[in-house]
């Protein structure tokens, strides 16, 4: 559901749901248009008024009947309070939009969760334009087939741009086949990614054809690349480079057809300078660099990423919580050391303290220290009074 069929008239906020979906790269026309044929299976958005000024509930269905939308949502602005209610078996999203008072539209928590609330692979929850950017960029790398590799700090969303290279490829119907280089014992990791056969060594009861033949086809990530031993880059690098594996008990190569995506959180060139990775090795995967950021150094996708992990928590769209001003402040203002895995903590958190359907500042629970958190003012009080009990 990449396409969006956007009715503007009788919609005051239209122009800032808009924005937000262009910086989601979903494909925005307006409602109605000569051009129905183009966005079959789209998601079609409109006021409460437009429906009222144009026939009623039926006609809204028969609209999207015509241009044969998958989903419909229908945004209710100036409401008293922030709610959601589902019709049609979910296809029909009733939301009730109160106003608040923001500089930045992209910023805009409300808006933000409509967008998230559109399920649509290769769209990633993002509001910056060096976001915007970067992806921009990844779907230009996508349409070749050159090795990519992707540098960034922990918790940034390394997996995540490389899912979303994958499927803008012309591999995108093939396996997606991810390992994590450090989470697989040394011994273990050969046999992992290049297969072995049955009895090669103790233990192997069973034949396995490994990762890199499990992904032919398709794209392989190899996670955490930098943390690969020595011993096994060299016979990585003759992989990428001969395009055959031979399996552990095997002396047949094997022709393998895959995309190669590495990852890492470390500064390579220091890696390779103490000797703990190959220059060649880094050569030969660092054909294409993409580079991930801090999300305190994007803070306009802090709230687009806080509505899809929401989102991703509720699966009853109408217990999604409202986030008042105070709270966009606080997730906005602070530098995140944790990033996204820290956000989705600190969300959590705040899902647990909510009351009444709102999320404010005081259930935003900050790590101030490893092992150490800033509660907010009536949690720490009722801790204190239980524990004097």
């Amino acid at each position: 559901m990449s396409f969006i069929r956007l009715a503007k008239d009788h919609f005051d906020s239209a122009d800032i749901i808009e924005t937000i979906l262009l910086k989601r790269m979903f494909t925005v026309s307006p409602l109605p248009s000569s051009d129905e044929a183009s966005t079959a299976g789209a998601t079609l958005i409109c006021s409460d008024t437009f429906i009222k000024k144009n026939g009623g509930r039926e006609k809204l269905i028969e609209m999207a009947r015509q241009i044969k939308a998958r989903l419909i949502i229908v945004i209710t602005e100036h409401a008293d309070d922030f709610s959601m209610t589902t019709d049609l078996g979910g296809k029909l999203i009733n939301v009730s939009m109160p106003d608040i008072t923001i500089s930045n539209p992209v910023m805009h928590y409300g808006y933000n969760m409509v967008a998230s609330l559109i399920d649509a692979d290769g769209h990633l929850a993002t509001g910056s334009d060096a976001s915007l950017n970067m992806l921009n960029l990844a779907k230009k790398v996508a349409a070749t087939d050159v090795t990519v590799f992707v540098n960034g700090p922990t918790g940034t969303g390394k997996e995540v741009l490389s899912r979303f290279v994958h499927f803008h490829s012309a591999r995108k119907d093939k396996p997606f086949v991810g390992i994590n280089c450090a989470a697989i014992p040394e011994n273990m990791l050969e046999a992992i990614l290049f297969g072995h056969e049955k009895g090669s060594f103790t233990g192997a009861s069973t034949a396995n054809k490994g990762i890199f033949r499990a992904a032919d086809g398709g794209t392989l990530l190899l996670d955490e690349i930098s943390e690969m031993p020595l011993s096994l880059q060299a016979k990585l690098l003759r992989v990428l480079q001969e395009k055959t594996v031979t399996p552990l008990g095997s002396q047949q190569e094997i022709d393998v057809d895959v995309r190669v995506i590495a990852t890492t959180n470390r500064a390579m060139q220091d890696e390779i300078n103490h000797g703990r990775f190959r220059e060649d090795l880094y050569y030969r995967l660092n054909v294409f660099p993409l580079h991930t950021l801090s999300i305190a150094d994007r803070a306009e996708d802090i709230i687009p990423i806080a509505t899809a992990l929401l989102k991703r928590h509720h699966s009853d769209l109408t217990t999604i919580p409202w986030m008042d001003e105070s709270a966009i402040k606080m997730l906005t203002e602070y530098h995140w050391p944790g990033n996204v895995r820290e956000l989705e903590n600190v969300l959590q958190r705040a899902m647990v303290l909510a009351s009444n359907g709102m999320i404010t500042s005081a259930d935003i629970i900050i790590d101030t220290a490893i092992g150490q958190l800033a509660l907010p003012q009536h949690t720490a009080t009722q801790q204190h009074a239980a524990f004097a009990l």
